[in-house]
């Protein structure tokens, strides 16, 4: 097993971490004594580490988790909002932040597993909707407390959300701002594995290293068929440029010739 290596980036804050393994890029929420709620300076941080995720060509898989084993995220820190979220000026510049770090997830052509453990809420639930993958162990809890704050949710993650579950289940979830029990959000598409607390990394661990192992064109290919899909107008002259570039790769070659030899083959995403 490949050790974990950090990755030796700069960071505006202790609260988040980024680390390499292997094929592998894990970025993880690093403010348990919050119970990982996302400061203003843990987002600054998010925009650098998927930066470097996304130009690292040897990085095919990103795994969002947080620490302490208690919570996934489970907010934003309201803590800042009385400096940072009280007035038209100050919203606007965390509104702005919010929206960096939401585009940035969207840049990310790389697969992105949330390991999820404990509370994820509100901001939390948010981030979890940014991942292709959520395994989620079976203590976890989901909801949006918006209602409870008198908070506004984005369209973008209320469109997410419905995505995944329907609308009304989102209703269900907003209106009554409940805790969602991790089999509940099994059954309801929220997530997509749920597996016991103690086999949750080495699941995630053997999900990521199966995705980093396959051919990454393809599976680059795949998540932007499905992401295209999903949208009113879809740009299918991209979806198809993507797949015919598996077809003319290295990659393509490598994986025949690795079939007829009875081999594992060794993709280099060319």
């Amino acid at each position: 097993m490949t050790d974990r290596i950090d990755a030796g980036l700069d960071l505006p804050t202790p609260n988040m971490i980024a680390e390499k393994e292997g094929g592998i890029g894990w970025m993880t929420f690093n403010n348990p004594e919050r119970r990982n709620a996302i400061s203003f300076e843990m987002r600054q941080a998010i925009l650098m580490i998927l930066d470097d995720f996304i130009a690292d060509d040897d990085i095919r898989v990103i795994v969002i988790k947080g620490a302490g084993g208690r919570a996934f995220v489970s907010g934003s820190d309201i803590s800042q909002f009385a400096t940072h979220r009280s007035t038209p000026e100050q919203r606007e510049i965390y509104d702005a932040l919010s929206a960096q770090v939401n585009a940035k997830y969207d840049e990310v052509e790389k697969p992105v597993i949330a390991m999820i453990q404990g509370f994820c809420l509100g901001a939390g639930l948010g981030t979890a909707l940014q991942a292709d993958i959520r395994i989620a162990s079976d203590d976890s809890q989901f909801g949006v407390p918006a209602a409870n704050l008198s908070l506004g949710y984005s369209y973008r993650n209320t469109k997410k959300l419905i995505d995944l579950i329907g609308p009304a289940a989102t209703k269900d979830i907003m209106f009554t701002a409940r805790r969602v029990p991790a089999d509940e959000a099994l059954r309801m598409g929220l997530i997509s594995r749920m597996v016991p607390a103690d086999a949750l990394e080495e699941t995630v661990r053997d999900v990521a290293a199966t995705i980093a192992g396959n051919a990454p064109l393809t599976v680059r290919s795949v998540k932007a068929n499905v992401d295209e899909a999903l949208k009113e107008t879809p740009d299918i002259t991209r979806c198809d440029a993507l797949v015919e570039a598996c077809m003319n790769s290295e990659d393509y070659k490598e994986g025949r010739t690795a079939f007829m030899e009875k081999r594992k083959p060794v993709f280099r995403g060319k």
